[in-house]
């Protein structure tokens, strides 16, 4: 079966397609590859992937990989994961769009005591603002005083926002967000998208639910890390 490129939350995949050209799914979910030769396939929902202009991609451009699952241990090479230090707060965040711009929505979730779960409905936007935002209401939601760990499968936002990255869009937005975190004990680290992390895959459902029912909710919650 072939490959097309496809973007999904800012990242450019390999998904799977027809000859045409068009996404295949089972069960709702695409399966795509970071890597053609990594070893290692995922799943997507068909709606958080845009196919990018291009050729279909033959079979064999991707070879032969095993399934990612929550328990299997990180790839040779990974980064290990930031010491968390006593008494901080861990947040999850995640956007959503339906066409990239088209209607879009975002996903939080603050863990501990004074936790809250957060859905809301943004409008017509683009996944890279919805994914932003995720991180600002996150940060409004965190003491200040409170050392913070919020996670994102972007790497967009935090190539933006802590690694120096030249922002071309969203200037404005990016500016906001680092005027939040100025002052503050606050570290991004990210999580891939769609791999089993129990916090991500809410926050995924959340946004999704946003856009879906065009409302935004949010409530308190006591979840434990």
């Amino acid at each position: 079966m072939p490959w097309v490129r496809a973007q999904l939350r800012g990242n450019v995949v390999f998904a799977r397609a027809d000859d045409a050209g068009g996404l295949v799914a089972e069960g709702g979910a695409v399966e795509v590859r970071y890597k053609p030769n990594d070893g290692r396939r995922y799943r997507a929902r068909r709606d958080n992937l845009t196919v990018l202009p291009g050729e279909v991609l033959p079979d064999s451009h991707c070879g032969l990989a095993d399934a990612v699952t929550k328990d299997q241990p990180a790839r040779r090479g990974a980064q290990p994961a930031p010491a968390v230090k006593p008494g901080a707060v861990l947040a999850y965040t995640d956007g959503a769009c339906t066409g990239n711009p088209g209607p879009a929505g975002l996903g939080v979730v603050v863990l501990g005591e004074g936790g809250v779960e957060l859905s809301e409905y943004l409008g017509h936007a683009t996944n890279n603002i919805a994914e932003l935002t995720a991180i600002l209401r996150a940060l409004e939601r965190v003491p200040r005083d409170k050392p913070a760990v919020v996670h994102t499968d972007s790497q967009y936002a935090i190539g933006v926002l802590q690694k120096g990255w030249k922002a071309k869009a969203n200037q404005e937005l990016i500016a906001t967000i680092k005027r939040a975190l100025s002052g503050r004990d606050v570290t991004l680290v990210y999580v891939r998208g769609h791999a089993g992390v129990t916090w991500n895959e809410r926050c995924d459902q959340l946004a999704r639910e946003a856009v879906s029912l065009r409302r935004s909710s949010e409530k308190a919650v006591s979840y434990r890390a």
